[in-house]
């Protein structure tokens, strides 16, 4: 690191501290994924936009330095960017161009996208190659009734061009298969998207097991739908995936709370 960039005291009194929340949530989440087995080596991306509190008019978000794997990712480390992907805290690391160009057009694009998450899991890169994609079969898939999205294989994201037709292909939609390539998910606030992205994974990981015994035996439509509604796990009245979020950035705190540096 080098001598100019401020370490984490500095960074911490320098930041509005609603951005040093956001990146201390952040930071518990890039763990988390750790933790979970969702990395690519140094590859994929976590973004959450800075509050407005912080930011002002201008949209900026965090993104994880290019060149650490996501056990080394803290609070002082992320780097905050704006939609130019001008790196806008002095920090020295560089960011990846692919991550970018996808969070940004996302974060610009989707009202509401507060925090956009990108993985290539096996299961989610099976899934998403699959010319039928994901299957209406299992308990994970039938809560995800109508709410997910495919955008079709245009290779690494690094055209800025492909942003209004990632756009377009979301919509609304907050679990999007990225065809071809992985699983991606946006929410409102950082424990809805993980709660989108963790039952988009699970559904995929099932469907993957399952297509190894044999045909999935298809959960009706009219119960898939009822499944979703009775799902109260993206329901902001009923935390949205926070509870579930808190319990492990606990287990995160049990044994390493070096993510809040």
């Amino acid at each position: 690191m080098s001598a100019a960039y401020p370490g984490s005291a500095a960074l911490r009194e320098r930041v509005h501290p609603d951005e040093w929340a956001a990146r201390v949530q952040l930071a518990a989440c890039y763990r988390i994924f750790a933790m979970l087995g969702w990395t690519e080596l140094i590859y994929n991306h976590i973004t959450l936009r800075v509050p407005a509190s912080a930011s002002g008019a201008e949209m900026q978000f965090l993104i994880n330095p290019f060149g650490l794997h996501y056990s080394e990712v803290c609070a002082s480390k992320l780097v905050k960017i704006n939609l130019a992907g001008e790196i806008l805290d002095g920090s020295p690391h560089p960011i990846n161009p692919a991550g970018y160009v996808l969070h940004s057009c996302i974060h610009e694009g989707v009202q509401g996208a507060h925090c956009v998450m990108h993985t290539h899991t096996t299961a989610g890169v099976a899934v998403a190659s699959l010319a039928t994609g994901l299957s209406q079969s299992n308990f994970y898939s039938a809560q995800l009734h109508d709410m997910v999205a495919c955008h079709d294989f245009e290779g690494i994201t690094i055209r800025a061009d492909e942003g209004p037709r990632v756009v377009a292909s979301i919509g609304r939609r907050k679990a999007v298969i990225l065809r071809n390539h992985g699983l991606l998910a946006w929410g409102e606030t950082l424990p809805l998207a993980f709660a989108v992205l963790w039952t988009l994974q699970r559904a995929c990981e099932v469907q993957l097991a399952t297509q190894s015994m044999g045909a999935p035996l298809p959960v009706p439509e009219a119960i898939a739908a009822q499944c979703t509604r009775d799902s109260f796990q993206f329901d902001p009245a009923m935390s949205a995936g926070q509870d579930v979020f808190d319990a492990l950035v606990r287990l995160l705190d049990r044994d390493d709370e070096s993510y809040k540096q």
